[in-house]
């Protein structure tokens, strides 16, 4: 054996172990380029989708699961946030798939099945040959224990498919997690392989210099990332997304008898303190900006009793909290879907992953986090492909809440 010989041994190969379809044999109503995709996910077996919102995440993982269950006759498991179970299961029947919505096994039909990440203990999971995680970022943003049992609840799955619109490129623990859920690396492995620790601090790690190459190479033979059609080699022809007017509304507060000029809150807890100062006035203004409007808008905010209070102040408005019974939040995230809700009052962390709701195109954020994923991932459930307005987004903050708004601006 020659050293280039030697080298090419020591390359991590990916054993593709999927499905064969034609592209042809695929769901006549999905894009070449969403084809291609689903076609390349099948082909892999285990494989990850990092689609930009709007691209088409739910008509191809649910043709992946369709052709799935064509292909072993068995049954494929999605798991979903709460509410995007059942906005699932109307792109089905716009694609002619059909889709069992469930809350146990008990409830399991013959084909593809979906649920709620809370339900994932109440199934009997040797029975599916195949899952999906929808919002695979679940990966990281749920506690470690969630994400072991994801991850060891599905070990022995053939098949499996996670998607995402915000994998994050920087954290490499997320990207690791989803390496280890398809079976590709775990993510000890993946650190030890392509990392170093970074100084004094082992929970930091950095790319080996020359490792970055082959290391987004490999995340590619696992991993396709797309934000538009033309990434691919398509026209972006109906995937051009409108203008996002981002307004922000500083709100004025009064100095301090020891201040010469008014200073911003630099800790965690100091913003928190700050933020309820300014309450009563952040809430004033986004009530008067929805409410000097006769179209839907969505409310963002992050604390209860900013919650309670904006559904007090704005007409025509419906509120879901982390506190709504299921049925409710359904019925409400739905609704507001159908537009037979003007005005939704929820928290990114509730409703801010999955929906899809380019029927609005005003939001505003009452006060905002330093979570720049949450942040865009609320942004997005307007501002995304098939919107057919540009989009208006404010933000509500007082003047000493200004570090978390450069924070998310820099992220």
């Amino acid at each position: 054996m020659n050293y280039d010989e030697f080298i090419e041994n020591k390359k991590v190969k990916i054993v593709y172990s999927g499905i064969e379809v034609s592209k042809s044999n695929l769901n006549s109503m999905l894009f070449d380029f969403q084809k291609d995709i689903v076609k390349w996910a099948l082909h892999k077996g285990k494989a990850c989708i990092f689609a930009d919102c709007g691209l088409g995440k739910s008509p191809m993982q649910l043709e992946w699961a369709n052709q799935v269950c064509n292909y072993t006759n068995s049954n494929v498991l999605i798991l979903a946030p709460l509410a995007v179970s059942k906005q699932t299961q109307r792109e089905g029947d716009k694609f002619g798939i059909n889709v069992n919505v469930c809350r146990s096994h008990n409830d399991v039909t013959d084909g593809i099945n979906i649920t709620n990440y809370e339900m994932l203990h109440k199934f009997d999971l040797d029975s599916f040959a195949g899952v999906v995680l929808d919002e695979s970022s679940i990966l990281k943003s749920f506690s470690g224990k969630i994400r072991n049992q994801i991850i060891d609840a599905f070990k022995d799955v053939e098949y499996k498919l996670a998607c995402t619109a915000t994998p994050a490129p920087n954290d490499f623990m997320e990207l690791g997690n989803h390496s280890e859920f398809v079976d590709v690396m775990d993510r000890n492995s993946m650190l030890s392989t392509f990392f170093v620790h970074d100084g004094g601090e082992t929970s930091k790690w950095r790319l080996k210099k020359h490792a970055e190459n082959k290391y987004w190479e490999w995340l590619s033979t696992w991993a396709v990332v797309i934000q538009k059609p033309s990434d691919l080699g398509y026209d972006d022809k109906g995937f051009r997304l409108k203008d996002i007017n981002v307004i922000e509304n500083i709100i004025d507060t009064p100095r301090k008898s020891n201040e010469l000029v008014v200073m911003p809150a630099k800790t965690l807890s100091e913003r928190r303190k700050v933020r309820k100062e300014s309450l009563n006035e952040r809430v004033k203004k986004v009530a008067d900006l929805v409410n000097n409007s006769d179209e839907q808008w969505l409310v963002w905010c992050d604390f209860n009793i900013e919650s309670e209070m904006l559904g007090r102040e704005i007409e025509d408005s419906v509120e879901v909290r982390g506190s709504t019974k299921p049925d409710i939040k359904s019925k409400y995230m739905l609704g507001f879907s159908n537009g037979d809700y003007r005005v939704l009052v929820t928290k990114p962390s509730i409703a801010g992953f999955g929906m899809n709701w380019q029927n609005c195109h005003n939001m505003a954020f009452c006060g905002i986090s330093d979570s720049y994923e949450q942040y865009y991932q609320a942004v997005r459930r307007c501002w995304r492909f098939g919107q057919a307005n540009n989009v208006n987004v404010h933000i509500v903050i007082s003047d000493r809440e200004v570090e978390s708004l450069k924070n998310i601006q820099s992220k």
